[in-house]
C-alpha cells in the first residue's frame, strides 16, 4: 500500500467534522469503534443497506462482534487488536444478518485514530460482487455440465458412426475433400492403411462414378438435394448407391455421403430381383404414383406425375402438400383421408388434377393406407379419365339439371327460388358422391359430410334416396 509522502501538510487543518465527512463518503458504511471495541457511532451512505441491516439505530453502545454474524467474530477482534497496536491495514469481510434473506457481506478495514486506541472502520457492500460470484460459479457449473452432455453426445456419436455397417463420408462441399470417415468407408479405397481424411471423395469410386458422385455433390451444393447415383468403387469393384445431404458447421457448407451396396459381397442381389423389378415397373408406369406422409406432404413421385403436373423434376414435388395439385380444394382430400383411415384402402375415386400451366384434369386415384410403425403413409395411383368418359358421367349422374336448364327459368322463377333448387341440387350430388365412397355406409357417410345421422336421414327422404332403406333405419 502506497501512503501519501507528507500528510501533515496535506491533511494540516483537517478539522473533526472533515475528517468525519471524509470517511463516511468512503464508505457505505463506517463505524467508530472504541478502544474495547464497542461501537461509538456509525454512519451509512447507502440507504437500502441502513434499512436490511438487522438493529442498525441499536448499533452505538454495543460490541462491534455482536453486530456480525458468529464465524465473524474472531476476524473483529484481529481487526481490533491490530488497529491498536498499529499494524498494517488489512481488509477483511464481515458478514451481517439481515432483516429478511441472506447475511449481508461488508468489506472491512479498521484505521487507527491514535486519540485512546479509538478507529474507524470502512465498510463496502460486498453483495453486487458476492451476487456476480455467485452467477460467475453457477455459469461456470452450468458450462461443465454442457461440456459433459458434449462430450457423451460425441461419444455416442463417434460409436455409431464408426460402427456403422454403411460407408459414411462427411465431405467439404467445397473443395469434395473427406473431413471425416468410417471405417466401412475406408475400406473403399485402395491403400486404406494411409486413411480417407484429407484425400478426395472421387478416390473412393472409378472413373465413371468419380464422375457421377462429382455431379451429384455438385447438384446438393446448388439445390440442397439432387437424385441418388450409382456408382462402382475402386476398391472391391462393388456397385453402390450414393446419396448426399448437405448441412452447414458454422460458414462451412458439408456433405453427409452415404455408400448403400446394391448388391451382396458374393454378388447377389440385396434387393431380391422380382422387388426391383417392381420399384422399376412403378417408376415406368404410365400412370402417376404418389407416396405421401400421414399430413398429405409428397414424400415421392414417379416420371409419370411429375410430366401429367407440368414440373421440371421430382424434387418440386418432395415436401410439398399433396392439395396442391390433386382434388377440389376443400373437399375430395378430406373424403379420401377419412375414407383410407376407415377402409384403408378406396379403388376409384373420381377427382382432378391440376398442373402448373394447364387447365384441371379429370382423374380417378386408387389409394391404400401402409402402416409405419405409428404413423401413416398413403400410396395413391391417378389415371386420366378420358374426356368423353367424364362428360358422360357428369351429365348422366352429377348434375339434376344442367347449365342451359337453369338459364331458362330465369325471368320465369323468383331468384331465391333458383337458388335454392340450385343449392338443393348440389346438396344431393355431394350426398350421394359421399354413400358411393363410403360404399352406402350411411354412418360413416354422415361424419364426412358434418351431419348427424338423423339430418341425414332427413336429407335421404327429401331427396329420395333409397326411400325404403331409410324408413326401416328411422323406424329401428
Amino acid at each position: 500500500m502506497k501512503e501519501f509522502r507528507s500528510p501533515a501538510d496535506g491533511f494540516a487543518g483537517v478539522g473533526s467534522l472533515a475528517a468525519a465527512r471524509i470517511a463516511a463518503a468512503a464508505a457505505d458504511i463506517a463505524l467508530i469503534i472504541g478502544p474495547g471495541g464497542e461501537i461509538a457511532d456509525v454512519a451509512v451512505q447507502k440507504e437500502e443497506l441502513a434499512v436490511e441491516l438487522r438493529e442498525i439505530e441499536s448499533w452505538i453502545g454495543r460490541p462491534w462482534a455482536q453486530t456480525a454474524t458468529p464465524e465473524s467474530g474472531q476476524k473483529i477482534e484481529d481487526m481490533v487488536r491490530a488497529a491498536a497496536a498499529g499494524a498494517p491495514v488489512r481488509w477483511r469481510q464481515i458478514n451481517h444478518p439481515a432483516v429478511e434473506g441472506p447475511d449481508i457481506p461488508v468489506q472491512y478495514v479498521a484505521v487507527p485514530l491514535g486519540l485512546g486506541g479509538r478507529a474507524v472502520a470502512i465498510g463496502r457492500d460486498q453483495r453486487q460482487l458476492s451476487r456476480l460470484q455467485q452467477q460467475l460459479v453457477e455459469a461456470q457449473q452450468a458450462v461443465e455440465e454442457d461440456y459433459a452432455r458434449l462430450r457423451q453426445a460425441e461419444t455416442r456419436y463417434r460409436l455409431l458412426f464408426e460402427r456403422s455397417n454403411e460407408a459414411l463420408m462427411v465431405v467439404d462441399a467445397a473443395t469434395l475433400r473427406v473431413i471425416e470417415s468410417n471405417l466401412a468407408a475406408r475400406q473403399c479405397v485402395p491403400d486404406a492403411a494411409k486413411g480417407l481424411v484429407g484425400r478426395s471423395v472421387a478416390d473412393a469410386f472409378d472413373q465413371a462414378g468419380a464422375r457421377a458422385v462429382q455431379s451429384l455433390l455438385a447438384g446438393v451444393r446448388a439445390a440442397g438435394r439432387a437424385d441418388d447415383v450409382r456408382a462402382q468403387l475402386a476398391q472391391r469393384g462393388q456397385e453402390v448407391l450414393v446419396s448426399a445431404s448437405l448441412f452447414r458447421e458454422g460458414k462451412m457448407a458439408l456433405c453427409l455421403v452415404r455408400l448403400t451396396p446394391l448388391s451382396a459381397p458374393d454378388g447377389s442381389d440385396i434387393v431380391p430381383a422380382r422387388r426391383a423389378i417392381l420399384l422399376s415397373a412403378a417408376e415406368g408406369s404410365p400412370d402417376a404414383i404418389l407416396v405421401a406422409d400421414d399430413e398429405w406432404r409428397i414424400m415421392s413421385a414417379n416420371a409419370a406425375f411429375v410430366e401429367m403436373a407440368n414440373l421440371a423434376s421430382e424434387h418440386q414435388a418432395r415436401g410439398e402438400p399433396a392439395s396442391r395439385w390433386l382434388g377440389r380444394p376443400g373437399a375430395d382430400l378430406d373424403v379420401l383421408a377419412v375414407t383410407l383411415r376407415q377402409r384403408g384402402i378406396v379403388r376409384q375415386f373420381a377427382t382432378v388434377l391440376r398442373s402448373e400451366h394447364s387447365p384441371p384434369s379429370d382423374v380417378e386415384v386408387s389409394a391404400a393406407s401402409l402402416p409405419d410403425g405409428q404413423r401413416q403413409h398413403f400410396v395413391l395411383t391417378i389415371r386420366m379419365v378420358p374426356r368423353r368418359r367424364a362428360t358422360e358421367g357428369r351429365t348422366a349422374r352429377d348434375l339434376a339439371r344442367s347449365a342451359g336448364d337453369l338459364a331458362e327459368l330465369v325471368g320465369r322463377v323468383a331468384l331465391k327460388d333458383l337458388v335454392r333448387e340450385t343449392t338443393d341440387a348440389i346438396e344431393k350430388l355431394y350426398i350421394e358422391a359421399a354413400l358411393e365412397v363410403t360404399g352406402d355406409n350411411r354412418a360413416s357417410a354422415a361424419e364426412m359430410l358434418g351431419l348427424s345421422r338423423q339430418s341425414l336421414y332427413v336429407k335421404l327422404r327429401r331427396y329420395g334416396i333409397d326411400d325404403v332403406a331409410v324408413e326401416d333405419e328411422m323406424q329401428s
